[in-house]
């Protein structure tokens, strides 16, 4: 497959920056693709095609986060109308809506679905009862000096980890509600991912990828882009991760190396987000142009709507033996 080039595959129907995306478990149908956009309209997509399944229509405001439950039953999103809301993912029905004093940036389900986390430009992270959603907030984490850009259940939903513009990710005790560990960056931390293990915490900063034991919170190690980097994700395998920023490409680079892999442009305005998909076949990517685009892990593997075509315009054999004509 050496021969071979990336060729992702361009969802439109956002109007502005798509600034996160989340996938879902695979489930019986499937897996599915959320993403969160500056035009207040946050989409439900086929994960492995891309197609478009549904728009959630009620913010009133720019889309910051948003999030599946594992079952992609349920959807929350984060605005700039001061909202989290939570939807039905099967009608885009509008469930419940959760008011808040500023922008919400981040959003993230409990492991069981019965929680939903939020962060926002108050610099505080609360908690809610998805139970009892006319309730208060259950939990409300205070100690971050500035905007709150994302925010994690982790350790089997006892912690919480946050990452803000005061330049520091912080791990808090969801029972205590106090403040058990600080990360303290020369830049603002821009992303959190956890692996699909939830052994490894990965961190955006600057130009950097670090990688974190999320139980001691001590570094394993730091990958340097050649650019701002915005968004990082690792692979289910822990083999590769990939990243994309401020230059407009993405990045590929061997995790336990720290070499580049691959390197190549695809959008027309910088990345903000990126994620893998949950069986590792293709990620994501969410850009300034407003798009967003899959790309293939394994490049020329015949894998949802990609098809193993060689670039001088050759026919090659699919995965079942199938002749495929170039569309070259």
């Amino acid at each position: 497959m050496s021969g071979m080039r990336q060729t992702p595959l361009t969802c439109s129907g956002h109007t502005r920056p798509v600034v996160q995306l989340a996938f879902s478990d695979i489930t019986p149908f499937g897996y599915f693709l959320i993403s969160a956009c500056k035009d207040g309209n946050p989409m439900l997509r086929q994960g492995d095609t891309g197609d478009w399944i549904g728009t959630f229509k009620g913010h009133k405001g720019a889309v910051w986060g948003a999030t599946l439950n594992s079952e992609a039953t349920r959807a929350a999103t984060g605005a700039a109308d001061f909202s989290a809301k939570i939807w039905d993912a099967l009608s885009g029905e509008e469930l419940h809506s959760f008011s808040h004093k500023h922008i919400v940036k981040s959003v993230d389900f409990s492991l069981d679905g019965q929680s939903l986390l939020t962060g926002s430009n108050e610099k505080l992270l609360r908690v809610f009862d998805l139970n009892q959603p006319d309730a208060d907030a259950k939990l409300t984490l205070s100690g971050h000096t500035s905007n709150i850009r994302s925010a994690l259940f982790t350790n089997f939903d006892k912690q919480v980890i946050s990452a803000s513009d005061d330049k520091s990710v912080r791990i808090w005790d969801v029972s205590s509600g106090k403040e058990i560990q600080k990360l303290d960056f020369a830049d603002s931390p821009s992303s959190l991912e956890l692996s699909k293990d939830g052994k490894i915490l990965v961190i955006t900063h600057g130009s950097c990828t670090s990688f974190w034991d999320p139980e001691r919170y001590e570094k394993i190690k730091e990958v340097v882009a050649p650019t701002q980097i915005n968004s990082a994700s690792l692979h289910t395998s822990k083999k590769t991760f990939v990243c994309g920023g401020e230059d407009f490409k993405m990045y590929k680079f061997d995790y336990e190396t720290g070499e580049e892999l691959e390197s190549f442009k695809g959008h027309f305005g910088p990345v903000h987000c990126v994620r893998f998909s949950p069986d590792g076949e293709l990620y994501a990517s969410g850009s300034e142009d407003g798009t967003l685009r899959l790309w293939q892990t394994t490049v020329g593997k015949t894998y949802g709507l990609w098809k193993c075509v060689m670039p001088d315009g050759e026919t090659v054999a699919n995965a079942n033996n199938t002749a495929v004509k170039s569309e070259a």
